[in-house]
């Protein structure tokens, strides 16, 4: 077995929410701090991403060109969907392959651990097959009342063991946890 996690890293809101019902994300729209939240060095801790399509598509938004983000480095980037599109750019692979192969494979391949960005429904599926190793959630101090919740409904509850908490003099909680397997 590999050393490689796959660590699901992403900021919520108060109330549980990774984004509104439209995607929309500005409620995290804030003041940068000092270190950002951890996320350089979070940055450098991974050479993998991985993204379902949808939350896939939101980040070409963000980018120049509509170009997959890779945070300053070389990163290899998975996308999980049914319908690939007919053009793909470098470093880019769409995947759509059951989750635990997928898993093993990943895992099978020297590296650095990998994030797992998004969305709730592609968490819910790598918890419900057991290859989900950590979380690490940014709570933000909003409620946005409404959205897509952190992970999606699934098949079983799942047990966490707390390894970090950290409380940002903005308000920001990290929570760091292990999925107990």
């Amino acid at each position: 077995m590999s050393n490689r996690k796959i660590i699901a890293s992403l900021a919520a809101s108060a109330d549980g929410f990774i984004a509104r019902p439209d995607g929309g994300i500005d409620w995290l729209n804030r003041p940068r701090t000092v270190g950002d939240y951890g996320m350089a060095a979070f940055f450098k801790s991974v050479d993998t991403i991985l993204f379902g399509r949808k939350t896939y598509d939101i980040s070409l938004t963000f980018t120049k060109g509509g170009k997959a983000p890779t945070y300053g480095q070389k990163i290899k980037s998975y996308v999980f969907t049914h319908n690939p599109p007919p053009k793909t750019q470098k470093g880019i692979e769409f995947v759509n392959e059951p989750v635990k192969d997928f898993a093993k494979r990943l895992y099978a391949i020297p590296g650095k651990d990998i994030w797992m960005m998004g969305g709730g429904e592609l968490i819910a599926s790598f918890v419900d097959a057991g290859v989900l190793d950590e979380f690490i959630i940014h709570v933000m101090p909003v409620f946005i009342r409404d959205g897509i919740p952190l992970i999606a409904a699934g098949l079983k509850d799942t047990e966490l063991s707390l390894l970090e908490s950290y409380a940002y003099e903005d308000g920001v909680v990290k929570l760091h946890y292990a999925v107990n397997k």
